[in-house]
């Protein structure tokens, strides 16, 4: 099952073309699946969904949250590298 595959690969960092046989699918149709499903929204909808059953179960402790906005660009001209120290 690719479901597998994928998850193995995400889990382990491990690059697509080292997928173990093992694990019942290749490489590319792993990486194909993996495209697709997060195309249709897949992994988001599993994500809401376990947070919605966390949340109902109260395993999730809302009082702490973390951003980390290290991802966003800097519209307004800022530096393209970090300053040193």
């Amino acid at each position: 099952m690719c479901f597998n595959a994928i998850v193995f690969v995400l889990f382990t960092g491990i690059a697509w073309q080292h997928l173990p046989r093992e694990v019942g699918c290749s490489p590319a149709t792993a990486h194909r699946r993996l495209a697709e499903w997060q195309a249709a929204g897949v992994f988001h909808r599993l994500h809401q969904e376990l947070l919605r059953r966390l949340n109902t179960a109260g395993r999730i402790d809302w009082s702490t949250g973390v951003v980390d906005g290290s991802h966003v660009r800097a519209l307004q001209g800022g530096l393209d590298r970090a300053l040193a120290g």
